[in-house]
């Protein structure tokens, strides 16, 4: 089969690789019919990590082709989303809502390919009502419930976004969007999006966001405030991913939680005050909303025809 790797910083390469076979009786084959290029693939990239001659991928969705004998949920034919993160979805993590910490997980690193083997297909693949989507919009879109919208979901209901809330959600890539659309979605009543672009801060928009931000740093820690009433209120609990800072979770004084996903965000300033323990880390997998592939298939959540997909990754939208 053809599958892509990466053997070193900016030499990626599409080539010949052995078709994957069932190992475990836990594991399914997909044919896959898109994936996607993450922002996290660009750190081997630019040579923040090694690359070392990587198969690359773990957002994806496709047509299961095999079965192992254990596997119960998703049979041949079925058309799947795949979970960035491999989880049984049965352990006690699991059934906790923490599937990203199976304690016989792992995640997804070589979907970009035109099969791949799914470890844990029970708990790692989930089945789109109704097959295959007729147009291929739909099936772009469904690539957000691999990884995104699932990671935007967790941070936004770690955040506690909910009605009565008021909700901030720092950064503007995929993630940040869909926390957006996630803290929406939750009926947040105010959604503060923290971007400096302007097609992003227009897809904020349409996704829920009340109010956007573009100032960083202090004078963007001022400007929410401001829009809080400062030190009054509940103030805003926030969300969201992309900014690197040098510590964990941080509790901003008078503005409620602020939670990271697994990149880290932080609000540069005097803001940032000490870790908060009891703040949640770590994004769920697809199935973190029960109804989520019903809920996208009937458009109850906004679906964009493009973006960051394309046939094995072939495709990358622009990094801010």
């Amino acid at each position: 089969m053809r599958g892509v790797v990466m053997h070193a910083p900016g030499d990626v390469r599409v080539e010949d690789r052995e078709q994957p076979q069932i190992v475990e009786p836990t594991d399914a084959i997909i044919e896959v019919a898109a994936a996607c290029i993450c922002g996290s693939d660009l750190w081997p990239y630019r040579g923040l990590e090694p690359a070392d001659s990587r198969p690359m991928g773990h957002e994806y969705v496709g047509t299961v082709t095999e079965v192992g004998s254990a596997v119960k949920n998703v049979k041949p034919g079925d058309f799947v989303v795949g979970s960035f993160c491999v989880s049984d979805d049965t352990c006690e993590i699991c059934r906790s809502g923490y599937q990203s910490r199976c304690v016989n997980g792992g995640f997804m690193s070589d979907t970009q390919a035109q099969y791949t083997r799914v470890p844990q297909a029970d708990g790692t693949l989930v089945a789109v009502p109704g097959g295959r989507p007729d147009d291929e919009a739909t099936v772009a879109s469904l690539l957000a419930a691999s990884d995104v919208l699932g990671t935007g979901w967790f941070g936004a209901v770690a955040a506690e976004a909910g009605p009565g809330e008021t909700v901030a959600v720092v950064g503007d890539g995929a993630v940040g969007l869909m926390a957006v659309l996630a803290a929406s979605q939750l009926g947040a009543d105010r959604v503060i999006a923290m971007s400096r672009h302007e097609d992003r801060a227009a897809l904020a928009r349409e996704f829920g966001a009340t109010d956007v931000v573009a100032e960083r740093g202090e004078e963007g820690v001022a400007e929410v405030k401001d829009l809080t009433g400062r030190l009054g209120g509940p103030g805003p609990r926030t969300a969201g991913r992309g900014i690197p800072r040098p510590r964990g979770a941080a509790r901003l004084p008078s503005a409620g939680r602020l939670v990271e996903g697994d990149l880290g965000v932080g609000l540069a300033g005097d803001a940032v005050a000490q870790v908060a323990p009891d703040d949640l880390d770590g994004p769920e997998p697809d199935r973190v909303a029960e109804d989520l592939g019903e809920v996208l298939l009937e458009g109850l959540v906004p679906r964009r025809g493009h973006g960051a997909h394309g046939r094995h990754g072939h495709d990358v939208e622009d990094e801010p």
